[in-house]
């Protein structure tokens, strides 16, 4: 299967190279300008790192119920998946407190780093664009951003005026595996230079389907031998995963004021979320870590309450004279709260943090030097209450500056570099950490007329330990583990290499990257003791520890365009190849890395509907660390069928009735950078059928 897969994949390229000299008319890519990016605007081509824009009609063809599950299949990209409710973007292995997620530039300002089952406040059911840079291309972002930056670009806040006086875009769709349903509105008016923006978004998800059991055969084999006798199933191992409902409402506003050269805009943004915690034990004995009187005790269909109210003001002004050409200056600020539910109407443990995070930029040009520098600040205070938290009141402050530069000449070849200085203080009654870092990049890049581009780039990156790494103590349920931080560890560093080669015609391109990151001190969580013991309250302990590490990975991917192909249908075919691996000094391998994994699709296009098929093949993920278990592979097969209603008169382009058939042949997904892959696999055979409407 692997090599007939990787022939498909290569197939598919090179189909597109036969047909580069097809009519000029087509365009194959329709390339976007990154926003995220720092300096001055370029495509995505025109990065040295491997960038990737998705606009709304990709959103929607690759929808899940959360952030990480809808960008899944892009390349070097995978999810921390913890159910239907939460999980965040994976970047070539690295995730959580070192892939920054923003909102429109500036962080979600939530507590999705800190725990795999907390829900980012940031989804693409209402997004415009989404956008991913990974690597050294998020320099500008800080030391958080090191594995890279997925920016949600909302469009609440538009900086040039909108091209129609009104539109509306409304998405609704119906998901068999968990009888649930998605819907999304938005409204844009303008009236002179004045626009109004509304969105709104709900999910009401049931509880989802599986092909057989939630437990692994891996891990049902190791309790087995544990126990010395027969194992007992568990209740919901029956093709349903118990308590994995979502029910997500979001309502958002934005006004603002778009002039020739400046614009002025707020916004305001209420996300509103329930959902269960599927696969947690919750469970543990008394105190002393003993069952003895206090038997381990349940606790039933665990779930989490949370809500957050989000302000943005941003502004900018185009000088477009001199040495400067555009300020932008943006401020949010936030506050977050959920609740962790031991059973409806047993509230348990509570998380809060609010905080403001503010960034100004400047671009500028000088001659042949074209580049950005600015100022960024944030103010956060994260805290908990209650029995099972795990972290005390911590407030973070973060200060850095960042300048980035580009110089081009005439015969293709590019300079690109920049650097960022930062300090970082972490307030915690256990004790004050105060880091300074430093950021730095530098690369070089050369375009060919016949469609080459070739990059090569070097960076120095650092981290700050973030607050559970510092000062964790206490049982963290939702992964089964009694976590221990360290106050006394050290910053992060990372020493990045990545090359780019890549080609492109009108009907066809080809890219690879290749990369190498050497960390000094790498932050990682391993089974340890505490005071001795290796079981706390029931729970292994878990401890926050620190060794150099070496990441080493690829990224191959490829798209071919043949217009009026085979039955008359325009044809467009993708293939992308990802690898990357993971390895501690001492011989240990990083826990949770993605495997090997491939992505093949296929598009005919007839105007009047299309019809796709994509497959997702990963392999065996056998390169574990600590306590993990081996993942098995999988191969799964999506379809996809659309009726552009608007060739038949219905709306504007865009207006569409779809049906999509995710995993198919209903296979049994796990996904090995999830904590809690051999307890809760990925939701079978789901028909999804729904209707987009843009006026």
């Amino acid at each position: 299967m692997k090599q007939l897969l990787l022939l498909a994949a290569s197939s598919a390229v090179l189909a597109g190279f036969a047909h580069a000299d097809a009519p000029e008319e087509t365009d194959l890519r329709q390339q976007s300008v990154i926003v995220t990016a720092p300096g001055p605007d370029r495509l995505e081509g025109e990065l040295i790192g491997n960038a990737t824009s998705i606009g709304r009609e990709g959103i929607i063809e690759t929808l899940g119920p959360t952030l990480g599950d809808t960008l899944d299949r892009q390349p070097g990209v995978s999810t921390t998946f913890f159910g239907q409710g939460a999980s965040r973007p994976v970047l070539r292995g690295l995730g959580a407190e070192r892939v920054q997620v923003l909102t429109n530039g500036i962080g979600v300002i939530d507590v999705s780093a800190a725990s795999p089952d907390h829900q980012a406040a940031a989804d693409g059911i209402d997004a415009e664009k989404i956008e991913i840079l990974r690597g050294p291309a998020a320099l500008a972002y800080g030391g958080q951003a090191i594995g890279g930056v997925v920016n949600v670009i909302d469009g609440l806040l538009p900086e040039t005026l909108p091209e129609k006086p009104v539109s509306v875009d409304l998405l609704g769709a119906y998901n068999s595996v968990s009888e649930g349903t998605e819907l999304s509105g938005r409204f844009q008016g303008v009236q002179g230079p004045i626009v109004l923006t509304l969105t709104a978004s709900q999910r009401d998800f049931n509880d989802y389907d599986i092909p057989g059991m939630s437990e692994s055969a891996r891990l049902h084999a190791a309790e087995e031998a544990e126990e010395g006798e027969a194992h007992e199933e568990e209740e919901h191992a029956d093709g349903t995963v118990e308590n994995s409902f979502v029910n997500t409402n979001t309502y958002a506003g934005g006004l603002s004021w778009v002039g020739d050269s400046a614009f002025l805009g707020i916004a305001v943004r209420r996300q509103e979320a329930q959902y269960g915690l599927p696969g947690a034990a919750h469970e543990h004995g008394d105190e002393d870590g003993d069952e003895g009187e206090g038997e381990a005790h349940g606790e039933e269909n665990p779930f989490i309450d949370l809500e957050q109210t989000r302000y943005d003001l941003r502004g900018g002004i185009k000088l477009d004279n001199g040495f400067l050409k555009e300020i932008t200056g943006t401020v949010s600020q936030a506050d977050y709260e959920h609740t962790e539910f031991e059973a409806p109407g047993e509230p348990g443990t509570v998380y809060k943090t609010d905080g403001t995070e503010a960034r100004l930029e400047a671009s500028h040009e000088l001659g042949r030097v074209k580049g950005a520098f600015g100022l960024q600040y944030s103010d956060k205070t994260l805290d908990a209450f209650g029995d099972e938290a795990f972290i005390t009141k911590t407030d973070s402050e973060n200060i850095g500056a960042f300048l980035y530069e580009t110089m081009e000449w005439d015969n293709g070849f590019g300079l690109e570099g920049g650097a960022r200085i930062e300090q970082v203080t972490r307030d915690n009654i256990n004790g004050n950490t105060d880091f300074d870092l430093f950021s730095a990049s530098l690369g070089a890049h050369h375009h060919w007329e016949n469609g080459w581009f070739v990059g090569l780039q070097a960076s120095h990156t650092e981290r700050a330990p973030n607050e559970s790494e510092l000062y964790a103590n206490g049982l963290h349920l939702a992964t089964e583990q009694y976590e221990v931080g360290d106050i006394n560890l050290d910053k992060e560093k990372g020493l990045n290499l990545e090359a780019t080669a890549r080609w492109e015609s009108e009907q066809a391109s080809f890219g690879i990257n290749l990369y190498r990151t050497e960390f000094d001190g790498f932050v990682y969580l391993a089974p340890g003791t505490l005071d001795g013991e290796a079981v706390v309250e029931n729970l292994p302990v878990y401890q926050f520890l620190q060794q150099d590490a070496t990441f080493t990975g690829a990224e191959i991917y490829g798209e071919a365009y043949m217009p009026q192909g085979l039955l008359s249908a325009d044809w467009t075919l993708d293939g992308g190849i990802d690898v990357v691996s993971g390895e501690l000094n001492d011989g240990g391998n990083v826990p949770y890395m993605p495997p090997l994994t491939l992505n093949v699709g296929t598009k005919a296009d007839w105007k009047l509907w299309s019809a796709a098929a994509h497959v997702t093949w990963a392999d065996d993920q056998n390169d574990t660390g600590g306590a993990e278990l081996p993942t098995d592979g999988y191969t799964q097969l999506d379809l996809r069928a659309d009726l552009k209603l608007s060739e038949l008169g219905y709306g504007r382009e865009g207006t569409t009735l779809f049906v999509d058939a995710r995993n198919v042949t209903d296979e049994e997904i796990r996904y090995a950078t999830s904590v809690l892959k051999d307890k809760l696999p990925a939701p079978g055979r789901n028909i999804r059928v729904g209707i987009r409407a843009v006026f």
